[in-house]
């Protein structure tokens, strides 16, 4: 593993930080009073070097897409390979065998149906594609059959959260999403409440009882029910019981309402199977991939979705999906993709992330006990720790540091989900920064 140390200078380090300070907008946070951002020289492996000099193990898989670490050298042929022949070429009239190699491994990877791939950018953006794709499909169906167009609202749950574009804020969490200042331009669609049943514990029937009442009131307005499958993330970390997304399933199959699955987050064996569907093992028409697609390297999306729902789209009165991102289909992106596929299954991931889960359980389900905590709950390779406090973002964020691991918490939750290569040792630092935190005042609101 390589950990070279930055070539600039401490001079030049503060240029940069003073500039991105002033002129840089980052993710959820103020321009006015921003939250201290660290300046990366290099990442290799699970490891992130900032120019400062400290290493930190990354807990996080920036944002759950680094899969295999950092700078790996098969990711990286896969790019320098590509980019030999090139980098990009538009996906409108022309193809290419990176784009057909990683369809083909998607429609054999993903649940049994799913036989027709569209490509774009990103998470939120799949999401949009797919209730697009759910929307246009309800307009050639009610074309076909002459009959006005009914089916134009979506359904979801609360706590969920589905990306920052416009349609996909509207069918995130209308109070916990993070966009209520968005609420009155937003579509307006119907909200259930959040699963309630745990996924390690007993099923409740109960459970469904307003979900089954929503849909028998509302079937004839839906055009689609949209879901994380297991794992709400963004939403606080919640594991649901499996018996939820089967009743999503039967319920859609029962009002003829299109299932959308959001496996941005939890695809490619981030729970413990392959895609999260899988542990209710159901099949939806519609699913959504991102995140992690690439190993982390490239922004790259795919929406899959039957073949009957392609059919009929394309046999409507447009004749096509409206739908042509520029970068679609982008050469570099699917090389990588490709070789990440091929990584995670030659590197026997399901040994990895039961390694990952046994550790976790064994060192973080124990920080229950805090008074401070909450709950504590870990599936796969995630882990989470519910505070009862909120936490102090620029605080925590500096005592992590300090400790040498990179963890990015939020509202009540510290949570990791770390690259399948980390070792057990660097779990034990993970866990054992969060407990070191949990006993500091400063590191949360009052």
């Amino acid at each position: 593993m390589n950990n070279k140390q930055t070539d600039l200078s401490l001079s030049q380090q503060n240029t940069l930080l003073n500039f991105d300070k002033e002129n840089v907008w980052h993710p959820y946070t103020s321009m006015s009073d921003p939250l201290p951002s660290y300046l990366v020289d290099s990442a290799f492996g699970v490891n992130i070097n900032l120019a400062s000099g400290e290493t930190l193990i990354d807990g996080m898989s920036s944002w759950w897409s680094v899969l295999h670490g950092y700078n790996h050298p098969k990711l990286n042929q896969a790019l320098e390979q590509q980019a030999s022949k090139m980098s990009h070429v538009m996906f409108g009239g022309l193809t290419h065998q990176s784009a057909i190699s990683l369809c083909e491994k998607l429609i054999t990877l993903t649940p049994q149906g799913l036989d027709k791939v569209f490509l774009s950018d990103s998470g939120s953006v799949s999401v949009e594609v797919a209730m697009k794709m759910a929307l246009q499909y309800q307009h050639a169906k009610a074309h076909k059959q002459k009959q006005p167009l009914t089916k134009t609202k979506l359904m979801t749950v609360r706590n969920g959260y589905h990306g920052d574009t416009f349609a996909a804020m509207s069918v995130c969490d209308p109070v916990t999403g993070m966009h209520q200042i968005f609420e009155q331009v937003l579509m307006k669609h119907y909200f259930a409440p959040a699963p309630q049943s745990k996924f390690n514990e007993s099923w409740s029937s109960e459970d469904v009882t307003e979900l089954k009442a929503l849909f028998a009131n509302h079937h004839e307005e839906l055009a689609a029910f949209i879901i994380e499958p297991i794992v709400q993330g963004t939403g606080g970390m919640r594991f649901y019981h499996p018996e939820y997304l089967k009743a999503c399933r039967n319920l859609c199959n029962k009002y003829d309402v299109l299932l959308i699955v959001d496996e941005i987050a939890t695809g490619f064996g981030r729970t413990g199977k392959l895609f999260a569907c899988e542990w209710a093992d159901i099949s939806p028409d519609i699913m959504c991939l991102g995140k992690t697609l690439t190993g982390g390297y490239i922004t790259l999306a795919a929406t899959l979705c039957t073949a009957h729902i392609a059919e009929t789209i394309s046999k409507g009165e447009a004749g096509c999906f409206m739908h042509g991102p520029t970068f679609m289909g982008n050469a570099l992106a699917c090389a990588v993709a490709n070789a990440s596929i091929d990584l995670l299954l030659e590197n026997d991931w399901q040994k990895q992330v039961k390694g990952i889960e046994k550790h976790l359980s064994t060192m973080l389900l124990p920080l229950v006990q805090h008074e401070r905590v909450k709950d504590t709950r870990v599936l796969g390779s995630i882990g989470a720790v519910e505070c009862k406090q909120s936490v102090n973002v620029a605080q925590i964020q500096k005592r992590f540091v300090e400790l040498g691991v990179w963890i990015r918490p939020f509202g009540q939750l510290i949570y990791i989900i770390p690259p399948l290569i980390i070792e057990p040792e660097q779990i034990t630092t993970l866990v054992s920064a969060i407990a070191t935190v949990l006993d500091e005042d400063d590191c949360f609101n009052p």
